[in-house]
């Protein structure tokens, strides 16, 4: 994977795809990491039994076993697919949530609060724009 990486760090206009392993232990800063897609909340397997044990542990302590366990265990996920984006105070770019949960489920609010400080959008145009503006800047156009 390092030669991968390198790849895409060389080219701004490079796309990398890949699953949660590359959320972790990758750092691209500045121009290249422009756009990061999370398709769907990463929720643990259900069938997952160190997950399972632990939802029922915090269901038999009366707790929510669900938020206590898979949400807390997604919005950590979340965050740091965000942070493969934002990695310095200069980065810029567009976090897209392609999984509608995050705005119509009673949990959306809380994964949503465990992402870095974003401007939220559901209007096409504006993040359209926003990538024009940072593919012009990343290929020297803007400056």
């Amino acid at each position: 994977m390092p030669t991968l990486v390198e790849r895409f760090r060389e080219d701004p206009r490079a796309c990398l795809f890949g699953s949660t392993s590359l959320w972790q232990g990758i750092d691209v800063p500045g121009p290249t990491a422009s756009l990061v897609v999370i398709d769907r909340i990463p929720f643990p397997r259900p069938d997952e039994p160190v997950a399972q044990a632990r939802t029922e542990a915090v269901a038999q302590r009366g707790g929510n076993g669900f938020m206590a366990v898979s949400a807390t265990h997604a919005a950590l996920l979340m965050a740091q697919g965000a942070g493969r984006l934002i990695r310095s105070k200069d980065d810029r770019g567009v976090v897209a949530v392609l999984d509608s949960r995050l705005a119509t489920a009673r949990y959306g609010g809380f994964l949503a609060r465990s992402m870095p400080d974003l401007w939220p959008t559901t209007d096409r145009a504006t993040v359209l724009e926003a990538l024009r503006r940072l593919d012009s800047t990343a290929s020297g156009e803007g400056r």
